[in-house]
């Protein structure tokens, strides 16, 4: 369980293409190093230990992939984690910060790359899209159940505070017909393309902005999904107040998170840490950041994966 080599490894196979590209090729090392334009005896090195795993098998003409090493190809989340070139990949590296994060409670992720994740993100574009692709696979399985697990049809319109691809607001007014929503985010690429993928019309827009900045006012619920983990108590306290200060009077702010203690699971605890500076909240964390807004608990309701947390004004 502490050794680093093989899930270092496993990285590296990634994020070099090894398993797709001996998916269905055998191939030699030397072969594949030219072609990859590294070394082959360290190559070899890292063939040899996967190999002895059961990721790869050896043959007559060199390498070749196994079925279990197919777990390692194509585009999943499996995937998009472990390879180094992207934000998921690249935010794995932030562990190696761990000590720091635990004895300042501050982001490993801020130490390690000189700036912090979303500043990141916003540097690197690819690294953005790798991460709407993540977020994207993530919430793929626990959409459907959360569109219906819950009663999202009490409400006209609905903002999507943060909404990256817009996975969560397409699959609720694919399943709520009357609901309009309307997402906000920093780049709605995706989003966009997903609103027009499920031909949504006029049901579904996007406009590109912050959660620290005024959101559009007026609307009937303001939706935050896998948001407040992300940040440390200060900043989920200036986006809470975004949102109060945009809904009307009678609107409801409402959390989807992993709660700790229901969902969420220790490692992503510590995820959250090292990465953000943030952490899988109680109920009764949340209860008391909103408190502080004028917001009341109304209901918790379990669906995808998630909790639903629904805020009303006190």
């Amino acid at each position: 369980m502490a050794s680093l080599a093989t899930p270092m490894a496993l990285r590296v196979a990634v994020t070099l293409g090894l398993p797709d590209r001996l998916r269905d090729t055998d191939a030699a090392v030397d072969r594949l190093a030219e072609d990859l334009g590294v070394a082959p005896v360290p190559l070899g090195l890292l063939l040899a230990h996967l190999t002895s795993l059961g990721f790869f098998e050896r043959t007559a003409a060199g390498y070749r992939t196994t079925e279990f090493g197919e777990n390692l190809c194509g585009d999943s989340l499996t995937t998009v984690l472990l390879n180094l070139d992207t934000a998921g990949g690249r935010a794995e590296l932030a562990f190696t910060e761990l000590l720091h994060s635990v004895t300042t409670g501050q982001a490993g992720y801020d130490r390690r790359y000189g700036r912090g994740f979303w500043s990141d993100l916003a540097a690197h574009p690819p690294l953005r899209e790798s991460f709407d692709r993540q977020m994207a696979h993530r919430l793929r399985a626990g959409v459907p159940h959360l569109a219906t697990g819950y009663d999202w049809s009490r409400f006209a319109t609905i903002v999507d505070i943060g909404g990256g691809p817009g996975t969560v607001l397409a699959g609720i007014l694919a399943a709520h017909p009357p609901v309009r929503g309307r997402l906000v985010d920093l780049d709605v690429t995706m989003a966009v393309a997903t609103f027009a993928a499920h031909e949504l019309g006029d049901r579904a827009s996007a406009a590109a902005g912050s959660f620290f900045d005024p959101l559009p006012a007026g609307a009937d619920a303001y939706l935050l999904v896998d948001i407040l983990h992300d940040w440390d108590d200060e900043h989920a306290h200036r986006i809470l107040a975004r949102c109060v200060e945009a809904a009307a009077p009678d609107g409801r702010i409402v959390v989807v998170e992993p709660v700790g203690g229901r969902q969420a699971a220790t490692d992503a605890d510590l995820a959250m840490l090292v990465i953000f500076g943030g952490r899988e909240r109680r109920v009764e964390e949340f209860e008391a950041l909103a408190a502080e807004h004028g917001l009341v608990l109304e209901s918790v309701t379990d669906a995808g994966g998630r909790s639903v947390l629904e805020f009303r004004f006190g």
